[in-house]
């Protein structure tokens, strides 16, 4: 078994492309790519509530007041227009990017105590609509000092003109941390992206193993070996779990060394949970992940030794990556949290155990639960996988 083994580990060291699934895209491009992300999704964020806006005003006369608060938006730019009916063109080819109107008789109905309103335009087609938040975030700031100054006329007290404005006030007190907070966003990615990387790594690799050896015609050769056929399935099994734990390994270490190295540049709720999590976290996220591997080791064998051809092996395996990945985005959804039901369903209980780790709010009785129920499905899977072998209409079904 050994030697079959540390045979088929040696022909997938020279195989170029597993190399680059197994510890470039882990160690580099994994890390790289959604640390550089995060960094410029934030840079973005940031500039789009700060960057200059244009924007067009048509009823000044009728509400100076609120006219004003536009013009003193350091930010905004008023960029004049012949019309209404210009509106929709210049939004269209960008020269503005909203248009506020204000109608006729404006003040009239303030005065009257009346509701006035007035009109935004502007393209709603965006993920995060950021025009609308800053212009909400303007006339809010206006209507707050329209009702200072009409609730100021009754000659209010302090004490009763802050009841007039808000007569309930809610007193937010969380009772969780800051690593609690900001691990409940990022556990929930995390377990996204090392079960994925420990499924991709061993996808080519698994599909080489059972029908790339029915194509080369080196399945029949091993099979006349004198070695059982269930030491030739742990032989090919140890392989792509090999492979799939090396992966997920080298991208916690990657990871954690990230954080190390430029944790201390962070700031916020981000540099609490980073400097709270700890080598033992990060070894029992690793922990978790060795039954996750075995399993996918086991579905991925499973169906390369059932596959006829490399194509049809990939075809087959490609659509494995859908049960991997709703399992772990149901961790993500609300009112999913980890309990003994949750704990007790494969894949979405790993997912919810990696971000209670990263919380630091694991229940470590449901963490011996989680690891003993998915040892025991790896094992089951293995079992399948093995019976699978053993049966000549699957090996042969040329």
């Amino acid at each position: 078994m050994w030697t079959i083994y540390l045979k088929e580990l040696l022909e997938l060291t020279r195989d170029r492309k597993t190399l680059i699934f197994t510890i470039l895209i882990p160690i580099f491009a994994m890390p790289l790519i959604f640390g550089g992300f995060a960094y410029v999704s934030s840079n973005m964020f940031k500039n789009a509530k700060t960057a200059e806006m244009r924007y067009a005003l048509f009823g000044k006369d009728h509400s100076p007041g609120l006219s004003a608060r536009f013009a003193q938006q350091h930010n905004l730019r008023e960029v004049p227009l012949a019309s209404e009916a210009e509106i929709r063109r210049a939004i269209g080819d960008d020269s503005i990017k909203f248009a506020v109107v204000i109608p006729p008789h404006f003040e009239e109905a303030l005065q009257q105590h009346q509701q006035a309103k007035v009109t935004l335009h502007y393209n709603s087609a965006s993920t995060v609509d950021v025009t609308l938040q800053r212009v909400r975030e303007i006339v809010e700031a206006y209507n707050a000092s329209l009702r200072e100054s009409a609730l100021s006329a009754l000659n209010l007290s302090p004490a009763q003109l802050a009841f007039a404005l808000h007569p309930i006030v809610l007193d937010k007190q969380s009772t969780a941390n800051e690593r609690e907070q900001m691990g409940a966003i990022v556990g929930g990615m995390l377990p996204y992206l090392l079960l994925m990387v420990c499924l991709t790594a061993a996808m080519y690799p698994a599909i080489d193993l059972g029908a790339g050896e029915k194509e080369r015609g080196t399945l029949e050769t091993l099979l006349l070996a004198p070695v059982p056929r269930s030491a030739i399935v742990l032989a090919k099994f140890l392989v792509l779990f090999t492979v799939g734990m090396t992966s997920a390994v080298l991208m916690v270490g990657s990871m954690g060394a990230l954080l190390a190295i430029f944790g201390s540049s962070l700031e916020g709720n981000m540099a609490v949970m980073v400097r709270s999590i700890g080598l033992p976290d990060l070894a029992m996220v690793t922990l978790m992940l060795v039954p996750t591997a075995a399993i996918f080791a086991s579905l991925l064998l499973s169906i390369s030794i059932y596959a006829k051809s490399y194509k049809e092996a990939a075809g087959m395996i490609t659509p494995l990556m859908l049960f991997v990945i709703l399992p772990t985005v149901a961790a993500m959804l609300p009112g999913v949290e980890l309990n003994w039901i949750w704990a007790m369903v494969p894949l979405t209980n790993v997912s919810l155990a990696m971000k209670e780790l990263v919380k630091g709010t694991m229940d470590y009785r449901m963490f011996g639960v989680i690891l003993a129920s998915t040892t025991v499905i790896a094992g089951a899977l293995l079992m399948l996988c093995r019976w699978w072998f053993n049966r000549e209409s699957v090996l042969f079904r040329n």
